[in-house]
């Protein structure tokens, strides 16, 4: 149980020095999956024989190296993985296997990587709790009445419950963030090229190419930077990805720079634990060395709005192909998502390019204004995880609801910048708090840098249920 528990560094570390065989850390795996799937639902193709079978090549090719050798992780069944479901939670694509891995999947198998499945989604992502007709729902291992999140929800769940030692999600709206601040552990949104996002479905193209990102969930910030070195990198083929090349930034750099915190947005309240977490997280980087001062950018309502017409009213436009004539097959947390968008209405193609002009303009001026505070603090969620089904809660006697109180990350999926959770805080129930770390787009690592040193000062717990 013990190396269950460990870092995906540690577990590593371990491999390398021959103290456990590949072998034998997958079985491991396979006893938590077995024992805590059935109750999670985080994992949606698992073959315990498969991953035994790839773990018995591995052990015996011992010429074979990679930074990730041996290392048991999970994919989002949104990424293609060769042999592996991928069906976005939905009816309509039941039974869909990918024949060829997505650019990252491949990278992960050519570090060594051993995957141990594919994991639980919303149908067709378009949640932030995951639950689905062909599945059904993801529980959250802190308490199995409240949701993992979503959309990335069923890699989060397995990752925090020690049934994976990290993975692959993806993350539109907040989708590998929300879930890595629900369930406890941390993640990236990287800028969006950073890291392939071909072989993703839905594509990661038009509005989405610039809020979308394929993104590294981990329970530390450590496994997290290791899994975006060896996964970044340009993809030839995506004329959304540059050639930005990894780098180790310079904590004495980042001490010389302000980061600015705020811990709402002025419209939408947050509750008392989260801006007990932001306040803990400002203090330990104070404490760190960094400076640290109140600032919050002046668009972050315009950036809201942006991300509504394009993730709302756009996804749904661009769904009305594939759902056409299959209404009956959707489930109730889709349908959900395209009332969203027929009380919206349709963007007509002058509202459509006007938007489209309006995001460049509205980037350029945040960064402005981000010139002189180049790292961001705040919050993840105006809630921590809510109990599954909730859609609205009452904050300093005020209502909030459900896409509002989700807001902080979508902010940054319309800015295109990279943006980090670590745990921090808990709430009265003992759920986990985030905070968030954002960065300047392709300054990737200057937000891992500074969530590293929050994760150091507090950081991921084990759920009582993974020791049990």
């Amino acid at each position: 149980m013990s190396v269950l528990l460990a870092s995906a560094t540690r577990q590593l570390e371990l491999l390398r020095s021959g103290a456990i065989s590949i072998l034998e850390l997958a079985e491991e795996h396979i006893r938590q999956i077995e024992r805590l799937n059935p109750v999670l639902n985080a994992l949606v193709d698992f073959d315990a024989d498969r991953v035994r079978s790839q773990a018995r090549l591995l052990d015996a090719d011992r010429r074979a190296g990679g930074a990730l050798r041996g290392l048991p992780v999970t994919v989002k069944s949104s990424i293609s993985a060769a042999g592996y479901l991928c069906e976005i939670g939905s009816l309509i694509h039941r039974g869909s296997i990918p024949r060829e891995d997505a650019p990252v999947v491949n990278r992960l198998r050519d570090a060594g990587a051993l995957i141990l499945g594919t994991t639980n989604c919303p149908e067709f992502l378009m949640a932030y709790e995951t639950d689905n007709l062909l599945h059904g729902r993801t529980n959250n291992p802190w308490n199995i009445e409240y949701s993992s999140g979503g959309s990335s929800g069923g890699e989060s769940a397995a990752i925090a419950a020690c049934m994976s030692a990290g993975g692959l999600g993806s993350d539109s709206g907040g989708s590998v963030r929300q879930p890595a601040h629900f369930t406890g552990i941390c993640s990236l949104k990287p800028t969006p090229g950073r890291i392939p996002g071909r072989g993703h479905l839905p594509p990661c193209v038009g509005p989405f190419s610039v809020l979308g990102a394929i993104g590294p969930m981990a329970r530390t910030i450590e496994d997290v930077t290791l899994l975006f070195d060896v996964l970044s990198g340009q993809d030839v083929f995506d004329p959304v990805s540059a050639p930005v090349d990894f780098r180790k930034p310079s904590l004495a750099d980042l001490r010389g720079r302000k980061i600015g915190y705020f811990e709402d947005d002025g419209l939408m309240g947050v509750t008392a634990e989260t801006r007990a977490a932001v306040r803990n997280a400002v203090q330990a980087l104070r404490e760190a060395g960094f400076q640290v001062e109140p600032f919050r950018p002046h668009t972050l309502e315009l950036l809201r709005k942006l991300w509504w017409k394009f993730f709302v009213q756009c996804g749904a436009m661009f769904y009305q192909p594939t759902i056409a004539g299959k209404e009956a097959m959707l489930s109730p947390i889709f349908r959900e998502f395209l009332g969203f968008a027929e009380a919206a209405g349709p963007l007509t193609a002058t509202e459509l390019l006007d938007a489209w002009a309006e995001l460049d303009l509205l980037r350029g001026r945040t960064l402005r204004e981000m010139e002189n505070t180049p790292v961001l603090l705040c919050p993840v969620a105006s809630v921590p995880a809510f109990k599954h089904g909730e859609r609205s809660w009452i904050i300093d006697g005020k209502p909030v609801e459900y896409l509002d109180a989700m807001r902080h990350t979508q902010w940054f999926n319309t800015l295109a910048a990279p943006a980090a959770v670590v745990p921090v805080g808990r709430s009265p129930e003992g759920l986990p708090i985030g905070v968030q770390v954002i960065a300047r787009p392709w300054q990737d690592e200057d937000a891992l840098a500074v969530a590293a040193v929050l994760d150091e000062a507090f950081g991921y717990s084990t759920p009582p249920m993974a020791l049990s």
